[in-house]
């Protein structure tokens, strides 16, 4: 029995181990954290969302900071929903899913980039084409984790 038990157990934690992480990148159930990601547009900067403003795209909840900002991701969500599912863009060149932070972000030829910290973004930036080529051609790759 113990030896059954066992075996579950080894059987449970390597599932868990190897879970894949959703398409998109989910903090406290929203995408990216609950910030607007029109605002990144709009206003240039970070600015979290509200529950009253919510959308459904890609089997996550997005929040916006407005009504109008709503109307917009609405119209046409792949203009403004982040690169490579929010995930870190750093992150994917390298081959991997990672989370974000709010505040290091760019846009670059209308898309939305985020990544984990600004720290990384420093260097994200040294080669932000090279790494888009990178984060581009890993991303088929990288979403299926």
């Amino acid at each position: 029995m113990k030896t059954v038990l066992l075996l579950a157990f080894a059987f449970f934690i390597q599932t868990v181990a190897f879970a894949q992480k959703p398409e998109v990148y989910l903090s406290d159930g929203k995408a990216i954290g609950g910030y607007d990601p029109v605002a990144y547009f709009t206003e240039r900067k970070p600015v979290k969302g509200k529950e009253e403003f919510k959308s459904v795209y890609m089997n996550a909840s997005w929040l916006f900071s407005s009504a109008a900002n709503k109307k917009l991701f609405d119209a046409n969500p792949q203009t403004y929903a982040p690169q490579y599912g929010g995930y870190c863009a750093f992150g994917v060149a390298g081959g991997y899913k990672a989370k974000i932070s709010p505040d290091a972000w760019t846009v670059v030829d209308n898309k939305l980039y985020l990544n984990y910290n600004l720290n990384v973004q420093k260097d994200w930036l040294k080669d932000q084409n090279g790494m888009i080529k990178k984060a581009d051609h890993n991303w088929t790759t990288v979403k299926k984790q």
